[in-house]
């Protein structure tokens, strides 16, 4: 699974993407990310990229060219590692298809679940996601690659504008960060273990490890006594009543 990101801040993902099951994923070569800065497309010496909205209205907006140059460059390298990976003798039923998806981070885009991190693990190779900053980007970027027709060699998925809950962020990194977590855990031989996936099983929001009883000020907290139980069908029946 490889993820492109278009990202002013690539550095926010530094400390996320350096620890634990996605920096393990990333150093086994499971896990690729990779980051398209738009200032790096601008052309002005001062590598700006924001301007005044038209119309008015308060903060900047990020200019078409310079994000629609760097989603270019991603669709660019997809196609070359796709090329050389077609070139290896490896069995069809092996590769994993090459489209790309392009996710567009928006407040007014379709909700992002589960459901959504499967789809997307098992039907792309390659994932391009776009984050905003300021007031948004110029939505011209969209139309640019909406509208481009497929490439027999190379197709792409069209632009779909997706939300992670119905707030507003800063930017698109957070929501980014999140999405490539959830996704990543749909991806096999990332997880070691496939019952680590919370949504293959029977969860609940109460879970307790030893001691049985824990003391702390004065007073002392049990286990509840079905979880020492033993017994499959009530302990299923307890967490199905507190899920």
């Amino acid at each position: 699974m490889h993820f492109h990101l278009i990202t002013l801040f690539p550095k926010a993902f530094d400390s996320y993407l350096g620890e634990s099951i996605l920096k393990r994923a990333i150093e086994d070569k499971k896990l690729k990310v990779s980051f398209y800065n738009p200032r790096d497309f601008a052309e002005n010496k001062w590598k700006r990229i924001d301007r005044p909205p038209y119309a008015g209205g308060p903060g900047m907006v990020i200019q078409a060219e310079p994000v629609a140059r760097a989603i270019d460059e991603a669709l660019r390298r997809i196609k070359i590692q796709d090329s050389r990976f077609k070139n290896k003798s490896i069995h069809k039923s092996k590769i994993i298809n090459p489209k790309s998806k392009i996710i567009w981070l928006s407040p007014r885009g379709k909700q992002f679940d589960n459901t959504y991190a499967k789809k997307v693990a098992k039907s792309y190779k390659h994932v391009i996601i776009v984050c905003g900053r300021y007031e948004g980007i110029d939505a011209r970027v969209k139309k640019v690659f909406k509208t481009r027709p497929n490439d027999r060699s190379h197709s792409v998925g069209r632009v779909e504008e997706i939300s992670v809950g119905p707030f507003i962020l800063t930017g698109g990194e957070l929501p980014a960060m999140l999405m490539i977590d959830v996704i990543s855990r749909q991806v096999p031989g990332i997880l070691g273990n496939l019952d680590s996936l919370e949504e293959r099983r029977v969860s609940s929001p109460e879970v307790y490890t030893r001691p049985e009883v824990f003391k702390y000020k004065g007073k002392s907290y049990r286990v509840p006594k079905v979880l020492l139980s033993g017994h499959t069908a009530k302990i299923e029946e307890w967490k199905k009543k507190r899920g």
